[in-house]
């Protein structure tokens, strides 16, 4: 039986980033005892088909996550400007993402203030109770609603139409708001868990106008990744209070309207495949480039550890320290000696929206 569960495992959730299977089997007298969660319901049903084959009595503990812990509402929306995603329910557990406000999540499981989350790319952590709780009916009436985005890369809301009244909140790029009214030079503005607020207009845009005007080009990408030089490597971090390598390749494809996965070895699964054995001469702005170490006979699984964004004359942006510039050419003062001897491949997200991994934002935002 432990064959047959690390054998479903492999099958339908390889990746416990995206899949939670957790799954044990023991022998108690005449009885095979399966416990523990997973939220595929097909390795769910092989396990305990497979186990009904194999004993007379099966006692059956698995839970098949979301279950009845969460309740009727299975989905949620990210009320804080931006939350954290840890592996475990706690403040001390290793932080694995960051959520913006306005997410839409789903809930998968909930232990004391701790809920166990699914964000829009698949990657799943643990969170604090700053989430708004809804029914499926409720997160689409939520999602029709207007919205704005905010567009500066920090800004603050106010209790009324004056910068100099009390603050509701700080904000950063990529957080959305729904959208109240207008009031001079402030939008009137609604967090998920019902708070009121004024934001400036020139620190945010209409969100169907913003998803209506993006530019998704090479110079776009570019121009939006020099803006966040010098915010220092976070681990974890995907928001512009501070970022690790493929979250911020994340958040700056995100501001073109595109979600990619989450780490760097995830988004190096996807796109178009541009070069691999250092040709830099056909990379072009904006392409994803993967660093790790490549397979060998001895060690025969390729480990991609590191990803930037490059920029033309084989320079790259990446969050390496803080976000900086370094060079694949030896004779650049640029030149980055380290990454450019564990390079890897390079893949190309331009033209490959909508294929596997790589989606676009709709205006409903995020969870069909």
């Amino acid at each position: 039986m432990q064959h047959i569960i690390q054998t479903v495992k492999e099958k339908y959730a390889p990746d416990r980033r995206v899949e939670v299977f957790d799954v044990t089997a023991s022998q108690h007298s005449d009885t095979l005892v399966l416990k523990g969660e997973a939220t595929s319901k097909a390795a769910y049903q092989e396990i305990v088909s497979e186990a009904e084959k194999m004993a007379r009595l099966v006692k059956n503990g698995i839970r098949l996550l979301p279950d009845d812990v969460i309740g009727e509402k299975k989905w949620g929306v990210i009320y804080n400007s931006v939350e954290k995603l840890h592996l475990g329910n706690s403040y001390g557990s290793e932080t694995v993402s960051e959520a913006l406000l306005g997410m839409p999540v789903k809930l998968l499981d909930k232990k004391g203030g701790w809920r166990r989350v699914q964000t829009p790319e698949g990657y799943i952590g643990w969170v604090s109770d700053a989430i708004k709780t809804m029914t499926e009916a409720e997160l689409h009436e939520y999602n029709k609603k207007p919205k704005v985005v905010v567009t500066g890369l920090y800004a603050l809301s106010y209790e009324e139409a004056d910068v100099k009244s009390q603050t509701v909140s700080n904000l950063v790029i990529g957080d959305m708001l729904v959208l109240r009214g207008a009031k001079g030079r402030f939008y009137q503005v609604t967090y998920p868990d019902g708070r009121e607020a004024y934001i400036q207009k020139s620190e945010v845009e209409e969100l169907k106008k913003w998803l209506e005007d993006i530019e998704f080009t090479q110079e776009s990408i570019v121009k939006t990744a020099k803006q966040f030089m010098g915010i220092p490597y976070v681990w974890g971090g995907a928001s512009s209070k501070g970022l690790d390598c493929s979250g911020f390749t994340k958040l700056v494809y995100f501001l073109h309207g595109v979600i990619l996965q989450r780490d760097a070895s995830q988004q190096a699964l996807t796109g178009k495949l541009v070069d691999e054995t250092g040709d830099f001469s056909k990379l072009q702005p904006g392409d994803l480039l993967f660093f790790g170490t490549k397979a060998t006979k001895e060690n025969p699984k390729e480990r991609v550890v590191h990803v930037a964004i490059y920029i033309g004359n084989k320079r790259f942006i990446h969050a390496s320290d803080y976000i900086q510039i370094g060079s694949l050419d030896p004779v650049d003062p640029l030149f980055d000696k380290y990454n450019t001897h564990r390079y890897l491949r390079a893949k190309r997200i331009i033209g490959e929206v909508n294929t596997k991994g790589i989606e676009a934002i709709s205006e409903s935002v995020f969870y069909k």
